[in-house]
């Protein structure tokens, strides 16, 4: 990419869009486009053809997606399978129209069998069943996996795929009902702190910035107190607070800062084409070509939860409930790809929840 490339983040709004376009305003990219969904509403294919028309990028990061937690992909199968399959399937195919020149398509480590070996090696694609909550988000992002390879095997593009493994970051989701693990915890903690220090003009002033399920910080306090109890977050008789989490707290996850995740994207789109990966293979069996992106570290939700405890500062009790899913037992990505590619993280996860929160409760 040239620095006066004219650049597409697909979702430069999210939590991987807008870390992409500060990782190329860092880097001294100056013709970065992007539109808001209000702006242009990425399931419209006439929509999407009209905008790739009349802009013509050079280069697409393809970041936009509905996602969510394992409460909104247990809720809303249909629209995460159907949604993201509109948005990936009308953006290829006009980058492929108006000859964008190379795309990258992001999609999720959910991609892989439920028990997959570990770590998850790219090859392990399809090779077993997925996780029921999230199977239909994960098959939307296998099939655009699986556009990219076709279309540059039958038409000679370059589309490139990445992989993340869990992410959080600034602008993350801290939705209650469709947020994933780290920023539901946070959130979770930082009520459960400010109910256990009888802090209401905290609890208000969180509502306001963030209602849940329409429920504002001008709620009386009843009503608060039923929106907190339903998110696991209650005081006994005795004013004990404590916060109940989805699940046994036993499943190992992997996580990736955004801003790492962007700068792994920036790297393969500088450095890193389609032929590049498929260097030396079988042309007749080319297959699984997307690169993950993680840290290659891992450790359990329980042991997650306790270090966002410490860091929110929440001195109640934390409870599970193993009546809830715990999703895919363990999810550890082989990043021994991109590594020999010559790229490996940088942030910590403490070092990296510290700034989240950080920045959580400045934007209140």
């Amino acid at each position: 990419m040239e620095k006066n490339s004219k650049i597409y983040v697909a979702g430069h709004r999210g939590l991987v869009g807008s870390a992409i376009k500060r990782s190329l305003e860092a880097k001294g990219y100056t013709n970065i486009i992007g539109r808001s969904h209000a702006e242009l509403d990425l399931t419209d294919a006439k929509a999407v053809d009209d905008f790739f028309a009349a802009e013509r990028p050079e280069y697409v990061f393809l970041a936009a997606a509905k996602v969510g937690g394992i409460m909104a992909n247990s809720i809303y199968r249909a629209e995460f399978i159907l949604i993201n399959l509109q948005i990936q399937n009308n953006i290829i195919s006009a980058a492929h129209k108006y000859g964008v020149r190379k795309l990258m398509f992001l999609g999720s480590s959910c991609i892989y069998p439920k028990m997959a070996p570990q770590p998850m090696t790219e090859e392990c694609l399809l090779t077993g069943e997925l996780e029921y909550t999230n199977e239909p988000y994960a098959l939307a992002k296998i099939s655009g996996i699986r556009l990219c390879e076709s279309m540059n095997l039958q038409y000679g593009t370059n589309y490139i795929a990445v992989m993340p493994t869990n992410l959080y970051g600034k602008n993350d989701n801290y939705n209650l009902e469709t947020s994933h693990v780290l920023p539901a915890q946070i959130r979770k903690m930082h009520l459960a702190k400010a109910l256990d220090e009888g802090n209401w003009a905290a609890i208000r002033r969180d509502l306001n910035a963030r209602p849940v399920e329409g429920v504002d910080g001008n709620a009386d306090e009843a009503t608060i107190v039923s929106i907190l109890e339903k998110y696991g977050i209650r005081a006994d008789a005795s004013g004990h607070v404590s916060l109940t989490l989805w699940g046994t707290g036993t499943p190992l996850r992997e996580f990736l800062h955004s801003d790492d995740m962007a700068d792994a994207c920036v790297f393969l789109m500088e450095n890193v084409d389609f032929k590049d990966i498929v260097a030396g293979r079988n042309m007749k069996e080319v297959r699984n070509t997307h690169i993950n992106v993680g840290s290659g570290t891992e450790l359990s939700i329980g042991e997650l939860a306790q270090m966002v405890k410490r860091i929110v500062g929440f001195a109640g009790e934390l409870k599970w409930d193993a009546t809830k899913p715990d999703g895919t037992p363990r999810k550890l990505m082989d990043v021994s790809r991109l590594a020999n590619l010559g790229w490996r993280y940088r942030i910590g996860l403490d070092e990296g929840i510290r700034g989240v929160y950080d920045n959580y409760c400045a934007n209140m």
